[in-house]
């Protein structure tokens, strides 16, 4: 399918996802966020997604403006209402119940909705020239996209608190320092290192990536008997799974495991 905002393309069991209006620093109206969710839902057998930014800029935030053409304008409080419960929300849930890892390469500034977007990554990989922000206050709004949910659980609520009253840009060293992103490099090297990563992942044991990844997200709102319940389950399913079957013959066998993904 030809998208008009982003890019998609799937190889070698990779999937990804390029936001793509670099003149507008990829800031994301409603329409570029129901093509990322269209895209979620023809991943087909890719094993990872990797997602990133087009040019100078992962996203500069959502486009208040939208097309020129477009009926879905979010200024103001009901638009804005509207896009998020309409777009954005459904975009950040349908990435969250994904059964594969996540990567973002993360390419100058991440505002906004393009934050939340970096953050909801499994691993998210920040270029030297990146920063992170949430400006809402200084335009008289509040964080969205997940942000209050998420970043409490990342860095904690001393520092949460601090990007979002204060509104001041995290860069990318800053935000590998207090955990925010998996890890800060030059950015020269930041696609190398995100599709190694993503090539990785893509050839691990992909039911049991899933798996890990739910569980994580689900013991943030469970108590321990829950988590204990939810690993059991998780482990009845992986356990009987192919790539199960094949960890224990090639450990057993004492070489490395080729996992299919099944």
């Amino acid at each position: 399918m030809t998208y008009e905002t982003i890019k998609f393309e799937i190889a070698d069991n990779i999937a990804t996802i390029t936001l793509n209006r670099p003149d507008r620093l990829n800031a994301m109206p409603p329409v570029m966020a129901e093509e990322i969710g269209d895209a979620l839902d023809q991943l087909g057998d890719a094993r990872c997604l990797l997602i990133t930014g087009e040019g100078r800029a992962f996203c500069s935030g959502a486009d208040l403006a939208g097309r020129a053409d477009s009926k879905q304008s979010i200024s103001g409080g009901q638009g804005a209402y509207r896009a998020l419960t309409r777009s954005y929300n459904p975009l950040m849930m349908k990435l969250a119940k994904l059964p594969i890892p996540v990567v973002t390469a993360v390419n100058g500034p991440a505002a906004g909705i393009g934050c939340s977007l970096a953050l909801a990554a499994d691993f998210a990989i920040a270029g030297k020239s990146a920063y992170f922000l949430q400006a809402f206050v200084n335009i008289g709004l509040v964080p969205d996209g997940g942000a209050s949910w998420m970043l409490p659980r990342l860095i904690g609520k001393a520092r949460a608190t601090e990007m979002m009253l204060l509104g001041e840009k995290i860069g990318g060293e800053k935000a590998a320092d207090w955990g925010l992103v998996y890890k800060c490099v030059e950015d020269e090297a930041l696609m190398a290192e995100a599709r190694a990563l993503a090539a990785r992942l893509a050839c691990g044991p992909t039911l049991a990536l899933g798996i890990m990844r739910q569980n994580i997200a689900n013991a943030l709102d469970q108590d321990y008997a829950s988590s204990l319940r939810g690993e059991a389950e998780g482990q009845r399913i992986a356990g009987d799974s192919g790539d199960a079957r094949e960890g224990a013959i090639s450990f057993l066998q004492k070489r490395k495991a080729e996992f299919k993904g099944q």
